[in-house]
């Protein structure tokens, strides 16, 4: 297949990092940082190029895309009888997932500019190998290609907990790596046995081939119960690296002891594997088991918003807060995924970044007042917005942003997954009631945390400490507070690029869905049908 100018932005925006980290191996340390941050750079330069040229005559112009962005498939391990091939590919599921990465990573280089870690060259080495397997996993279209990165990103990850992160960095380390890896394995098992049953003629991980033939009337399908099997081990991996409470146990100590590198790409970037996992592969192969465990799933995803919620109002320690904060809104999204519904579908996947950003913001934002005072717990804060107005200022907006006020990012997506969750074919209407209360008690914890940080008489030796923004974090911090203002002002041009996507998805699991009947305002609702006028033959006639 010959690379089309969109293909070929794909491939740059997964191969600039790789590239970057084979330059980082072989280069001096000092040239190190600014390997990192022109290779993150040139792939958000290379995104946001692909997103300009990202249209729905483009995706259709090849038919064999199947309405995928960038569609570019190459044979990778091929012989006889086997055809596994390097398949990549966008669509409005993922298309914000591969933008938001390249732009983390941009904005987090521009963070360490001042920074010197600890064997610096091999820090840098790790973010871009992260950033690699990342974008990978978001693009793949190939069972075994999604894998390989997925355990790609395992390594990275572990290493920048373990080596630049707190105290008991060791132990996060070690359970962030156990989990994941004991979920990975359950999912290779069920990836080796579609390539081998799904297809019977060729040994294919080809996620396209392996969703049509799956899809096919004439095969048949799997048995239920054998989906039953297969959507169990996808699902256990996407919720351990969710996560999903009660695969969540490693999360928060890995969030709280990573380094600040490390808890901003878990909690913005990697959380959302899970979740995109759940979407991609879970409920696009398995739709009828999906269906069936959706109720557990969805019930799961309503005590992580209640458990880690409750969780966070007891925090003193900022990023025990925020970690347990982010739980709580994962739960939210996989609510949506497992409703079933255009709606909640179309909030999850934009809630997916608008998560991203204002978790990615409030992190940044406590190794910002860290770096001066030493310290995560709350109670060593009080009386800042009279010594930092500016970080004051972003910092409000990052936290309104993740209560889910109108206006800005968190509330649309929040919105719709209610909506959709309460109106559900396959769930009951006291999830969603139940999951409300969630919003509630974010409200409480992040306006107090605000509260006691901002407020009151700040005492002196924190006055000879405080200092306010420079225009290096003012630049890290801008990005993401104007893309919150932007999905919550103007969310219709995000949603114009997902809803076609969640779409199709509900479509392929339930063909008897109509987008086109989705109502769009409350005067759209169906109503009463008006009684059929008769005909005239059977229209009583005159005596």
């Amino acid at each position: 297949m010959s690379l089309s100018w969109m293909s070929t932005l794909l491939l740059l925006i997964l191969l600039a990092p790789l590239a970057g980290a084979a330059l980082t191996a072989l280069l001096p340390r000092s040239a190190a940082r600014w390997v990192q941050l022109l290779a993150a750079g040139a792939s958000l330069a290379a995104g946001l190029l692909f997103f300009a040229g990202y249209t729905g005559e483009t995706a259709q112009a090849d038919a064999s895309a199947q309405g995928y962005f960038g569609y570019l498939s190459l044979p990778w391990i091929a012989a006889e009888g086997i055809d596994i091939r390097f398949s990549i590919g966008v669509d409005g599921i993922s298309v914000f997932l591969v933008l938001l990465t390249p732009l983390l990573f941009t904005v987090l280089s521009l963070y360490d500019l001042k920074r010197r870690p600890e064997q610096e060259k091999l820090y840098y080495l790790m973010l871009l190998l992260l950033q690699t397997g990342l974008t990978g996993y978001f693009i793949s279209l190939d069972l075994l290609l999604f894998y390989v990165f997925f355990e790609l990103v395992l390594i990275p990850g572990s290493f920048l907990i373990g080596l630049w992160g707190g105290e008991r960095r060791q132990e996060a380390a070690m359970r962030f790596f156990l989990y994941t890896l004991a979920g990975s394995l359950l999912m290779l098992i069920a990836i080796l046995y579609l390539a081998m049953y799904t297809v019977p003629e060729v040994f294919t991980t080809d996620y396209l081939a392996i969703a049509a033939a799956i899809a096919d009337p004439a095969r048949g399908g799997f048995p239920l119960q054998v989906q039953h099997w297969l959507f169990a081990a996808f699902a256990i991996s996407f919720a351990i690296k969710s996560p999903l409470f009660p695969f969540h146990s490693w999360q928060p100590l890995a969030y709280a002891e990573s380094s600040t590198s490390g808890s901003i790409l878990m909690a913005a970037l990697m959380s959302k594997m899970g979740v995109y996992g759940f979407i991609r592969f879970g409920v696009a192969l398995f739709p009828d088991a999906a269906q069936i465990f959706a109720p557990w799933i969805a019930a799961l995803a309503v005590i992580s918003i209640l458990y880690g919620a409750w969780m966070a109002v007891i925090q003193t320690d900022l990023k025990r807060l925020i970690a347990f904060s982010s739980l709580s809104h994962i739960g939210f999204i996989i609510l949506g995924v497992f409703a079933f519904n255009k709606e909640a579908l179309s909030g999850a996947v934009l809630q997916m970044t608008a998560h991203g950003l204002a978790t990615a913001a409030l992190f940044f934002l406590a190794d910002m007042l860290y770096a001066r005072h030493g310290s995560y717990d709350l109670r060593s804060y009080q009386g800042m917005a009279r010594l930092a107005p500016r970080y004051t200022a972003l910092f409000m907006v990052a936290v309104l942003a993740s209560v889910g006020l109108p206006g800005l990012s968190g509330f649309v997506g929040e919105f719709m997954i209610l909506l959709g969750a309460y109106g559900s074919p396959v769930l009951h209407r006291a999830l969603s009631v139940l999951a409300t209360a969630g919003v509630v008690l974010a409200a409480v914890y992040l306006l107090d945390m605000f509260r006691r940080v901002m407020f009151g008489k700040s005492r002196p030796e924190l006055e000879a400490r405080s200092s306010d923004l420079d225009g290096r974090e003012t630049a890290v911090l801008l990005p993401l507070t104007i893309l919150m203002f932007w999905i919550g002002l103007n969310a219709t041009p995000f949603l114009s690029y997902i809803n076609d996507d969640t779409g199709r998805m509900l479509i392929q699991i339930d063909p008897s869905f109509d987008p086109s009947q989705m109502p769009a305002n409350l005067e759209d609702l169906p109503q009463e049908p008006e009684p059929a006028a008769p005909s005239p033959e059977t229209a009583p006639q005159e005596p």
